[in-house]
């Protein structure tokens, strides 16, 4: 699951993860993904490596993954106004003592 403070590199190589979960699950080879999403065999293990993709590359591995309805929740939630919108919004966990 991505958290709200996740940093753009870290949300990258989590995507990249699940999608070599998904091509492995489909027991699909990096060849044969990439040659199904129409992109360079180096991109696609550049992605799978380090996460780095062009956006419509990535939605050319989502086509190919059978994954294109979850970027219809790209962008779709809440959103605020400021930070402090957001903190009043997204409560931290309460800490629980255990004596």
């Amino acid at each position: 699951m991505i958290e709200a403070f996740d940093t753009p590199a870290s949300v990258a190589r989590a995507v990249a993860e699940r999608a070599k979960q998904r091509r492995t699950a489909m027991r699909l080879t990096q060849a044969e993904l990439a040659q199904k999403a129409g992109l360079s065999l180096s991109a696609y293990r550049r992605f799978e490596q380090s996460g780095q993709i062009a956006f419509s590359s990535l939605l050319q591995v989502a086509f190919a993954l059978d994954c294109m309805s979850d970027f219809n929740t790209l962008f779709a939630g809440t959103s605020w106004a400021t930070m402090d919108d957001m903190l009043k919004q997204v409560k931290p966990a309460k800490r629980v003592r255990h004596d």
